[in-house]
């Protein structure tokens, strides 16, 4: 217990002092320019890394493996897994100071997500051949906007890399595809409704891990909404038996239930495969 507090506090004091020694107004103005997407080489501390680290290899026996044909092939782990054994890990996740800079950069209140969101907080494995994840925009179904936080934890790959067009969608101006390196502590932070993304299939021995991290400005989601978020999370990321620790979603007003199902899936690969694929199964080991 001493030891897990230890852990929370010197995450805690390790993001302080790195958020206080930031050019905010630098940073800011490139998050802006960029729609809403911005790198911060080496930000989180690398006393907060190794611990992480130590994590990360400690939940290997929990990851799952899924292929989604055509558009994605690697490991995941939720954020239910984390919660239960990641004490690091959760404590970047939840940590005040990390969500206060957020709030401050993105220009919106930011929470963390529901409990019952296995996307919260998780982990993604790249570490076999061909390991990747095609174009996609990081959607978000709750009622507010969805922030993504991605985050360097292993980068032993020459190959595999995070692809970003940060000027896809309404604005006329692209910058060039963008190939990144996500070096140890190094933290993307970007508008899931806005940055059209992948990541390039690994090489043989390499070895690639990243955090990601979602924050909301709203916490509802309708119920066909969160239908098809479950359906993409538990076939695409964590297996179906993820599905077994979600708790009952509570009812919400018949109003919400008129979301369509095209407005669901649009725009999402993974959807559009579930929906033709009719529950076919998306486990494959290699």
């Amino acid at each position: 217990m001493w030891e897990m507090t230890d852990r929370v506090t010197d995450v805690e004091a390790g993001l302080s002092e790195a958020v206080a020694e930031l050019d905010e107004p630098d940073i800011h103005s490139a998050y802006w320019e960029q729609n809403e997407f911005v790198l911060l080489p080496r930000f989180i501390p690398q006393t907060v890394v190794e611990l992480c680290l130590l994590e990360i290899t400690q939940l290997e026996p929990d990851i799952h493996r899924n292929f989604v044909p055509g558009h994605k092939q690697g490991g995941s782990i939720s954020s239910y897994v984390i919660r239960d054994k990641a004490p690091t890990i959760t404590a970047l996740y939840r940590s005040p100071a990390l969500r206060t800079y957020l709030t401050r950069l993105v220009g919106s209140q930011l929470m963390l997500c529901p409990e019952d969101d296995p996307h919260a907080c998780a982990l993604y494995y790249y570490t076999k051949p061909g390991d990747h994840i095609g174009f996609h925009y990081d959607r978000s179904y709750y009622k507010g906007a969805r922030y993504t936080v991605l985050i360097g934890l292993v980068e032993q790959s020459e190959h595999c890399r995070l692809v970003a067009r940060v000027h896809k969608g309404k604005d006329v101006t692209e910058i060039g595809e963008t190939r990144i390196p996500m070096e140890p502590g190094t933290m993307a932070v970007f508008n899931g409704d806005k940055l059209w993304h992948a990541v390039t299939p690994m090489g043989t021995k390499e070895r690639r891990v990243i955090l990601t991290l979602q924050y909301v400005t709203d916490q509802r989601m309708g119920p066909l909404k969160k239908l098809f978020s479950n359906m993409k999370d538990a076939f695409a990321y964590f297996g179906p038996a993820a599905l077994m620790r979600w708790p009952k979603t509570r009812r919400t007003s018949s109003s919400v239930a008129t979301t369509s199902q095209a407005d669901a899936t649009a725009d999402h690969p993974t959807l559009q495969f579930l929906a033709g694929a009719g529950g076919a199964s998306l486990h494959r080991d290699s």
